[in-house]
């Protein structure tokens, strides 16, 4: 793995300029998308803008509560620049809550912004699964496959590797959006039955799950949860308006 970057006597943290450079390449595709679906530009970037900034501060601030004492001592660690050192779950639920209000308060309607997010969120999943790759976070379980690779004293399943291809993909087919019916919010229902199918299947590769129970991993059962629901919902919103 590739966690810095040496540039002269700087050391630029790579995980972190994918997550960057994903967040560029997410806001330009929304904003194209915000434009065919004749959205107002400026409210569904500060949309974005507004979501992402409360997620970042709120997922910092989550970290932070949890090691509430090494915070106390050195305060100043709340401006690190080391995506590490965020609860990603915390944010995107802080995240998620500023970007509806933000939403509702300019009455955009809502299934057409989410068919404008949803090209710019799969790109970002490509990011963040390169980022995974680079820091070493996101690990596999041992393995003794061919193309295991040597990662925290084992030989491991790469599954930062299968994040990143099953991103693309997921990217692919969202791009081509093959359901078509753009604005009626079911392209953005079909990003979210992709990726809870995609972690569905890759948890059973990670060796970092949160184990709940009996044995069963957290983030199976929460993906299968938004699987049902995405798709139980995709047949209600892509049926025509007389059979509703």
């Amino acid at each position: 793995m590739f966690p810095y970057l040496s540039i002269g006597p700087l050391l630029v943290q790579t995980p972190g300029l994918a997550l960057l450079a994903g967040v560029y390449i997410a806001m330009s595709l929304i904003e194209k998308a915000a434009i065919r679906l004749k959205l107002n530009q400026e409210h569904v970037y500060n949309v974005v803008f507004w979501g992402l900034v409360a997620g970042i501060v709120g997922a910092r601030l989550a970290y932070a509560a949890r090691y509430l004492s090494v915070y106390l001592e050195t305060p100043l660690s709340l401006f690190a620049l080391n995506p590490q050192t965020l609860s990603p779950t915390d944010g995107a639920l802080i995240g998620a809550l500023v970007a509806i209000v933000y939403g509702r308060r300019k009455q955009l309607p809502l299934r057409a912004t989410l068919d404008a997010l949803a090209p710019g969120l799969a790109a970002f999943m490509i990011a963040v699964g390169v980022s995974h790759f680079l820091s070493g976070d996101a690990f596999g379980a041992p393995t003794n496959l061919p193309w295991g690779i040597y990662l925290w004293d084992e030989v491991r399943h790469p599954t930062q590797v299968y994040e990143t291809i099953l991103a693309i993909g997921v990217f692919l087919v969202v791009w081509k959006q093959p359901l078509g019916r753009a604005g009626t919010g079911v392209n953005f229902l079909l990003l979210v039955a992709l990726s809870s199918g995609a972690r569905l299947f890759l948890e059973a590769f990670r060796g970092d799950s949160l184990i709940w129970l009996d044995g069963w991993r957290a983030a199976q059962i929460i993906s299968l949860g938004l699987l049902i629901f995405s798709l139980k919902l995709m047949q209600s919103w892509n049926a025509p308006a007389n059979q509703r």
